[in-house]
């Protein structure tokens, strides 16, 4: 039996990142661990939602969570970023027009 490198293919059924999402999601994470916002990183996914969380320090909880949930595609969106209390900051159908809330001088963390 032959060694197979490649990572395991997710379950059947399963909600995962696509090569270049998931390409794009760790791009703006370097950006903002360069600018000294963001420490720490989890992927996290189930049958529903794939969940993408941010840390400032790794015992916390997430500062915020990139979701992606297919079955919200037709109505509100797959896309979303929901802050550390829970609320909803930004929902879309692409994931660039999402991820624009973290551009420079649009969102700012307060301690």
């Amino acid at each position: 039996m032959a060694f197979d490198p490649s990572p395991p293919a997710p379950q059947s059924g399963q909600v995962f990142f696509d090569r270049r999402e998931l390409s794009r999601i760790l791009h703006l994470y370097g950006r903002m661990v360069a600018a000294g916002e963001w420490r720490d990183y989890a992927i996290g996914a189930t049958d529903e939602v794939c969940v993408f969380s941010v840390y400032r320090r790794a015992s916390e909880n997430p500062l915020y969570r990139i979701e992606k949930r297919p079955a919200l595609a037709r109505r509100q969106g797959a896309w979303a970023v929901i802050g550390e209390g829970g609320m909803i900051l930004k929902r879309g159908h692409e994931l660039d027009q999402v991820l624009r809330i973290f551009d420079k001088g649009r969102f700012k963390v307060v301690d």
